[in-house]
């Protein structure tokens, strides 16, 4: 193999004008490495694409596979993300654009079910989003955890983008989505998706989240009712129901002081991570490299860090009870829900499914052993198989509906 075969794959496939994700990039170089000194780089500049047929020092991102990999996914047999999952592929440094790049390089019409990106929202206020799955199926939104982008959720997203229309946004100041003044809180994080949803024509969905992004599903569910037809809490963040002792203290923080340098070494970032899994093993190393690479460039932007502490700020500062509280509101949630905690999960604890259960009475509950924090990850086959049951369910009882107002009428 020489490095022209490389070039000749990507060349076939690529156009000179980016996409629309890629536009909002600034200058960016990204490596495909087919192995040994074999690579070549596109060029992201002003709205286009080029390619050099060799490498270069010091990439903002670095894709490295097969080159058999590399032509089954500009040929559309293979999408980069399900190359990803399928450990035939690995990304270091910037994976939001790695992930985007990939997606533009396919030939022709692809898969329904092939991932594709998007940006909405305007100048200034745009979110970046993966779209799965045929787009006039019924839509289902997956929202990430804190710290996290739609990446976290890509198992997840495959499983089900055969018969939904899947949409995966990194929330506001996560991933590649802007950061922009705000409370950070639910409600802000819930206007947010009423009016994205809105811009995508999206009139009625499942909403669902794994941590921070169970808990926006969550206050946009008690929001907006008539747009939600069904919530999915992947160990969902919720209000703390004791521990509030530091509430009067954590009031005074600012997330501002974010905005100067918090060096953290990637070997801590490491250990945390880890500490997200209750098997660390079962992720292979190369899983965990990415994630740290896509930490450190987000956690890198002043603004990303205010955003990043705002939130984590406002989790704890949740109010549980009274007219506010979301274990008080949450009662009054009437939409079918299926709730997941980790049993081994040191963030959200598995014994919030018993008071959630007695706030929604025939609410589906599942404690999955042996896991943590991030199920979709941990265990995708369950939490893929519970969640396509669950839409099953929520899409056989709907057309039910439908037959008796039709006999009715």
């Amino acid at each position: 193999m020489s490095t022209n075969e490389l070039g000749a794959v990507l060349g076939a496939v690529l156009r000179p004008t980016a996409p629309d994700p890629l536009r909002a990039w600034r200058p960016a170089h990204v490596v495909f490495d087919a192995g040994g000194d074999h690579a070549c780089t596109v060029i992201v500049r002003d709205g286009r694409l080029r390619l050099l047929d060799r490498g270069v020092a010091r990439p903002d991102a670095t894709i490295r596979a097969e080159l058999v990999t590399f032509r089954a996914i500009t040929a559309g047999e293979l999408s980069g993300v399900d190359a990803f999952l399928g450990r035939r592929l690995t990304v270091r440094g910037n994976l939001a654009l790695a992930m985007q790049l990939q997606c533009a390089l396919q030939a022709g019409a692809q898969p329904a079910h092939f991932p594709r990106f998007g940006v909405a929202g305007r100048p200034g206020r745009r979110t970046h989003y993966l779209e799965a799955g045929p787009p006039d199926a019924p839509p289902v939104v997956l929202l990430h955890g804190l710290g996290a982008t739609n990446a976290s959720l890509l198992p997840l997203v495959t499983a089900l983008a055969p018969d939904y229309r899947v949409l995966a946004p990194d929330l506001p100041g996560f991933g590649a989505t802007h950061a922009w003044r705000g409370r950070y809180d639910a409600p802000f994080f819930s206007d947010w998706l009423d009016g994205l949803l809105t811009e995508l024509g999206v009139d009625r969905a499942v909403v669902g989240g794994n941590s921070l992004g169970g808990r926006i599903a969550l206050e946009y569910a008690l929001r907006h009712p008539q747009r939600v037809r069904g919530m999915i809490g992947l160990a969902p963040a919720m209000a703390f129901r004791r521990l509030r002792q530091l509430v009067p203290l954590v009031m005074l923080t600012r997330p501002e002081l974010a905005f100067a340098p918090l060096p953290t070494p990637p070997r801590l970032i490491a250990r945390q991570v880890r500490l997200l899994f209750a098997r660390p093993e079962r992720l292979p190393d190369s899983w965990y490299q990415t994630a740290i690479d896509e930490y450190c460039r987000v956690m890198g932007r002043p603004a990303n860090r205010v955003a990043f502490f705002a939130s984590l700020r406002h989790i704890y500062l949740d109010v549980p009870f009274g007219e506010r509280g979301l274990w008080t509101r949450l009662s009054s949630l009437g939409i079918p829900s299926l709730f997941m905690w980790g049993a081994r999960d040191r963030l959200v604890p598995a014994g919030f499914g018993r008071h959630v259960v007695a706030a929604l009475p025939g609410t589906k509950s599942v404690v999955l052993t042996d896991c943590g924090h991030v199920p979709q990850f941990e265990q995708p086959e369950r939490v893929g198989r519970l969640v396509r049951d669950y839409l099953a369910g929520l899409d056989a009882a709907e057309a039910g509906a439908a037959r008796e107002r039709g006999r009715a009428g």
